[in-house]
């Protein structure tokens, strides 16, 4: 099941943090975007509040403790987001996505090989 509604920046933030860490209470949450950004408490409390309105996360209660989680993985996120870049930005072309990004920022050898594996790939199924 994909995102029905995409996440701000902002939210992408604090889904990066629940997709590493896991199911995290509202002050692990805080705790680690702090240390980047300078934010309260109460920011990211009413942020966590809207995402669960929006479906982006859950809250489970126990023993007053809400503790939030995503709705989608990482993947499914990334698709959706992916898919909304390709068709918005570069008319569904995933050969002009990928050329931009390889002109805007230098892969790295890893990166490169991974590229051409995945390449490889691609060819081995179509032929």
């Amino acid at each position: 099941m994909q995102p029905a509604t995409r996440p701000t920046d902002a939210e992408l933030a604090i889904l990066r943090v629940l997709w590493e860490r896991g199911p995290s209470t509202v002050r692990q949450v805080f705790e680690v975007l702090a240390e980047e950004k300078d934010l309260g408490y109460t920011t990211v409390l009413k942020m966590l509040q809207i995402m669960n309105e929006k479906g982006l996360v859950q809250r489970e209660v126990a023993d007053r403790v809400h503790t939030f989680s995503t709705t989608h993985t990482q993947t499914q996120t990334q698709q959706t987001l992916l898919d909304d870049l390709l068709d918005k930005a570069f008319g569904g072309s995933s050969t002009s996505l990928v050329m931009q990004a390889l002109a805007t920022r230098k892969a790295s050898q890893a990166e490169l090989a991974e590229i051409r594996k995945l390449i490889d790939q691609a060819e081995g199924r179509t032929r």
